[in-house]
């Protein structure tokens, strides 16, 4: 959540500068599915070792802290406090500073638990709406950590805005737990309103005639979205499928949607006899929304990731390199060139200490 609240900042052309212990931060060593996290949301920092056990290290830190406009931290309250970087203590030392705390909680009878990206997503149900009944799931990436740590990078922006024009130093909390309780929002919001509630969504109730995953003749999985009459008509045309189209019983779209038991299987059978290849050339050109079922890795090869900003390529110091995915908005119509270095440990440590002395 921090280091994606900082990589978000210097992907807009802030200098991030990342404070790490002698050794390194421990999220370099990760491997197997934790091999991307230290590479992917560091892009386009510095790092600086310092021993904040040491005075000298603690010096180092203040000069930092005073030349800075942001401290960012990814820490519990307590563990701050007896390090004296708290807001309260930071307020105190540094009163224009603008102060990022990633949480697990906001303020409120769960601000001193510890919390994680699947901890938050048990509490507050999105687990529960991923998975079947019975079969809580957390969803496949580490969409909280990076979602609540742009929630924090946009905090920052309004308060560096809003410096700018007279104001003083913010402390800011951006709470993980908060974060995950908005992506359930529209599910609370259905309960409010109607008093209902939504099944897990593998079981939910359809608002569409087709809208599913089927198998071609090749073995490929496609979705399908057929959401209006003109979709249906069209989807019908391609699979040779008349008889529905022509159906008066299947006029209307609830007509279309209460006969989904009667009207999938022959979907299916039909799409099963269909090359994925020449089936999805014809659902693009009757603009039928659709999609192969993909792995993360797959997206590599993708037309479209490998549009010129698709991916942005970071050099390793070992000379070797890896491509990650940039900021998902142009700007003018151009992709938005990002800070794309990937620090070695402590590799800016002696530069910015002499930036600092220089200052003095």
């Amino acid at each position: 959540m921090g280091p994606s609240c900082g990589m978000f900042l210097a992907f807009l052309g802030a200098d991030v500068i990342k404070v790490e212990p002698p050794g390194g931060d421990k999220t370099r060593q990760l491997t197997g599915m934790g091999a991307g996290f230290f590479p992917m949301f560091n892009r386009g920092k510095r790092s600086v070792c310092l021993d904040l056990k040491s005075a000298e290290g603690k010096a180092a830190l203040e000069e930092l802290l005073a030349g800075a406009d942001v401290f960012v931290d990814n820490f519990k309250d307590s563990t701050l406090v007896k390090q004296g970087l708290d807001p309260a203590a930071l307020r105190a030392r540094f009163p224009d500073l603008i102060i990022a705390s990633n949480k697990g909680f906001l303020h409120g009878p769960y601000q001193d638990r510890t919390a994680m990206d699947e901890v938050v997503q048990m509490m507050t149900g999105l687990a529960y709406m991923t998975g079947p009944t019975g079969r809580p799931l957390r969803i496949g990436s580490s969409a909280n950590d990076i979602m609540a740590g742009l929630f924090g990078a946009m905090a920052v922006v309004g308060a560096v805005l809003e410096r700018t024009k007279g104001g003083a130093g913010r402390d800011i909390r951006i709470g993980l737990f908060e974060n995950c309780l908005l992506l359930v929002g529209q599910h609370m919001v259905q309960h409010e309103i109607e008093g209902t509630e939504s099944p897990p969504m593998p079981e939910r109730s359809f608002s569409w005639p087709v809208y599913d995953i089927f198998e071609t003749a090749d073995g490929r999985q496609l979705f399908i979205g057929a959401i209006t009459t003109g979709h249906w008509v069209s989807l019908c045309d391609i699979l040779g499928l008349q008889e529905l189209s022509d159906d008066p019983a299947l006029e209307t779209p609830m007509q279309k949607i209460d006969a989904r038991a009667r009207t999938l299987p022959i979907f299916a059978e039909a799409i099963a006899k269909q090359e994925a290849a020449q089936l999805a050339a014809s659902l693009t050109a009757q603009d039928i929304p659709f999609s192969p079922i993909l792995r993360p890795a797959q997206m590599y090869d993708d037309p479209h990731v490998n549009r010129p900003g698709g991916l942005v390529t970071t050099e390793l110091a070992d000379g070797t390199s890896f491509r990650a995915p940039g900021l998902p908005f142009e700007v003018d119509g151009k992709p938005v060139v990002v800070k794309n270095t990937l620090p070695e440990t402590g590799a800016d440590t002696d530069e910015v200490l002499r930036e600092l002395k220089k200052k003095c």
